[in-house]
């Protein structure tokens, strides 16, 4: 019997694995393969680039959503029909607020959803909210880190050329920053029973004159900067101890639950 691929990711079931990190851009995904012990390719297709590997022999997969919550979506879909259980979403992200700076890390606990994919869902009053075990995995592993964390609501918008007055207005409102997926990630993770929490790093301030914007070829600015790089490839390694650390915790409770289960 032949595999059944999914349309867009071109990816059936074998080939994805129980945890998938999810990033925008299809060469972070590579980065992120990179840092696994091993990893294949297992698909390529409308710049949905997918690779399955394993670290310390637990199996993950990396597969890139392109921009937006509409292309997000159809990867977390069709991520979840073939077997992936946890998301995490190892992202950018632009700050909102004065002390969030350039180079350091937020962990989302939730989104304002400003997209108006999530709403072809459910209400608008339904909330976008990452996973406690994720998040709190999340947290606990960026504990090492030398980045400057912050916890708290990120805002999800469809426009990155929006006005900045929508930005000042979640600013004030004491939003940390705004980025393009969680706000899909979260809620179809909700709907559809999956785990789901998202790392990212700060690469902007849009409201502190700090875009990103037009630059000359070569010129580090941006996601480019070097402190920005260094930031990505951290979230990659807070992300993938996040994934040691929720296999250990579900390792200790199947032991458990075997101790417990009555005799016959």
């Amino acid at each position: 019997m032949n595999k059944r691929l999914q349309p867009h990711i071109m990816c059936g079931v074998g080939d994805v694995a129980k945890y998938a990190l999810i990033s925008g851009d299809p060469k972070r995904v590579e980065k992120i393969a990179a840092s696994f012990d091993e990893s294949v390719k297992v698909g390529e297709y409308r710049g949905f680039v997918t690779y399955t590997g394993s670290v310390e022999g637990i199996r993950v997969s990396a597969c890139s959503t392109g921009i937006g919550c509409p292309s997000a979506a159809i990867v977390v879909e069709e991520l979840a029909k073939i077997g992936a259980k946890t998301f995490i979403r190892v992202g950018t992200t632009g700050s909102l607020q004065a002390d969030v700076e350039v180079g350091d890390i937020v962990i989302a606990s939730a989104a304002v959803r400003g997209d108006g994919t999530s709403r072809s869902y459910v209400p608008i009053e339904y909330p976008a909210v990452a996973d406690f075990n994720v998040t709190t995995a999340l947290f606990q592993a960026a504990q090492e880190s030398k980045r400057n964390i912050h916890f708290g609501t990120i805002l999800t918008s469809d426009a990155f050329y929006g006005k900045m007055e929508e930005l000042r207005r979640w600013s004030r409102f004491n939003v940390l920053s705004v980025e393009m997926e969680c706000s899909a990630l979260f809620t179809l993770a909700r709907l559809r029973k999956l785990e789901a929490g998202a790392v990212l790093a700060v690469d902007s301030k849009p409201l502190m004159g700090r875009k990103k914007g037009e630059f000359e070829p070569g010129q580090k600015t941006g996601e480019m900067s070097d402190s920005v790089q260094q930031s990505i490839e951290e979230e990659i390694c807070i992300a993938i101890e996040a994934i040691k650390i929720l296999e250990n915790k579900t390792t200790k409770e199947e032991r458990t639950k075997a101790k417990t289960k009555p005799r016959r």
